[in-house]
């Protein structure tokens, strides 16, 4: 069975994951998709620390915008 999300980006960082995308050669969903794929995938310890890091980096995105 396939679940579908969504999530909010900022235009800066659509236009950085399309960038990405077009890079790569693929579409931004399948970045996203194979993105998420590959953390899930980690051992627990690295998840966490990955973890970590992107919800330190929301915390100081999301400081700056306030």
């Amino acid at each position: 069975m396939m679940t579908q999300i969504t999530i909010t980006l900022s235009d800066d960082r659509l236009q950085k994951l399309k960038e990405l995308a077009s890079y790569y050669h693929v579409d931004p969903e399948e970045l996203v998709r194979v993105s998420v794929e590959d953390l899930l995938a980690r051992p627990e310890e690295e998840f966490q620390r990955a973890l970590t890091y992107i919800l330190n980096k929301n915390a100081e995105f999301y400081r700056r915008l306030a």
